[in-house]
């Protein structure tokens, strides 16, 4: 990897001076936000929105890594917004208008001159609704911009002592539910205690979506052979019942990002 690309990146994060960092505990984001603080002349403050379609531990892991680096850290509580209640093909445009709107907000009344995203060279290249309402809303992307991938930030991150350098990519619950399907609380606690049953049992970086009353097992690869031989299976079958869920299958292609997009 050439190191033009974190020189590069240096250069935009000094030359902006005073930005908030929309930080949502993931790899990229993580890595962002650590580099804008080892630089330490600049005037940095991390804002996590949280939903009621955000995972639990995705707050909690974003409000550890903060405290660990001495971080400024602020989290804003937002409902359900209505408009995206019904899962609309558009979803994630409205979201992001709504929630960096919130962004935007603090920014101005305390003074901060950008909006910063964790946004790498790779999702440029692909079907992310969301980069136009940033592209709208003047978000900078500065990994982006960089040049920086995916691949080569969390060799950065690893580099850097980051224990989550190889931390599993996480989206919203919504992401598990097909478009056009009213959303209701009760579905998003099901997934969200799935995954976390998965992620526990040894299977980090699985999707769980849902169907009716069916979920629809997406393992990180290398894991369908585990799953299928594992000796506590019949005992993860009862536990995934017990959340609620009646049938429970296993996606024979794995995991992979958008498999609900149309």
């Amino acid at each position: 990897m050439s190191e033009d690309k974190i020189t590069k990146l240096d250069i935009i994060l000094k030359d902006l001076e005073s930005f908030v960092i929309a930080f949502s505990g993931g790899v990229d984001s993580s890595f962002l936000l650590h580099r804008a603080h080892s630089l330490q002349s600049l005037r940095i403050v991390a804002v996590t929105i949280r939903t009621p379609y955000m995972p639990v531990r995705e707050i909690n892991e974003a409000t550890a890594f903060t405290d660990t680096h001495g971080i400024d850290h602020k989290i804003i509580d937002v409902p359900f917004p209505k408009n995206i209640r019904h899962n609309p093909v558009e979803r994630c445009y409205l979201c992001k208008k709504i929630l960096f709107s919130k962004i935007l907000d603090f920014s101005r009344e305390n003074g901060f001159s950008h909006i910063l995203d964790g946004t790498n060279a790779d999702d440029k290249g692909e079907f992310r609704p969301g980069l136009k309402a940033l592209k709208e809303m003047s978000v900078i992307s500065p990994l982006a911009d960089a040049g920086l991938t995916k691949k080569e930030i969390r060799t950065l991150a690893r580099k850097a002592g980051l224990e989550l350098w190889d931390k599993p990519a996480m989206a919203c619950l919504l992401t598990r539910i097909p478009y056009d399907t009213e959303i209701s609380d009760g579905m998003l606690r099901m997934i969200e205690a799935a995954e976390d049953l998965l992620l526990e049992s040894g299977y980090p970086g699985t999707r769980v979506r849902v169907h009716g009353d069916i979920a629809r097992i997406e393992c990180m690869p290398g894991y369908i052979e585990k799953i299928i031989h594992d000796p506590f299976r019949e005992h993860l079958i009862y536990n995934l019942k017990k959340i609620g869920f009646r049938y429970i299958s296993l996606d024979l292609e794995g995991y992979r990002t958008g498999s609900m997009n149309p």
